[in-house]
């Protein structure tokens, strides 16, 4: 079992075998929780992974990216095309 006193030597031991240096575990959360926000995750549910109770730390995860937009804006067309396509398909033709 993982505790407070014996982490440090383990994560130690498993960056060394790694052949990893200049990672903190904490890095670790970090990514993990800004994969979780750019995989679309939502404030709510990164604070729930985070086991926070206020958005402010939530929020530094919640990087902008240069092609995130793009993802945003081409995810929102194929949204509008498939209700296009939907409404087509029960002859409202509204």
């Amino acid at each position: 079992m993982l505790r407070r006193p014996t982490f440090s030597r383990i994560w130690a031991k498993a960056l060394k075998s790694a052949q990893i240096s200049g990672v903190h575990f904490h890095d670790l959360r970090h990514t993990g929780n800004t994969f979780a926000s750019q995989s679309g995750a939502t404030l709510r549910e990164l604070m729930n992974r985070m086991g926070h109770s206020t958005t402010r730390a939530a929020l530094i995860y919640l990087h902008t990216e240069n092609d995130r937009d793009r993802k945003i804006a081409d995810s929102m067309g194929r949204l509008a095309e498939d209700a296009l396509k939907d409404e087509d398909q029960d002859g409202s033709g509204t």
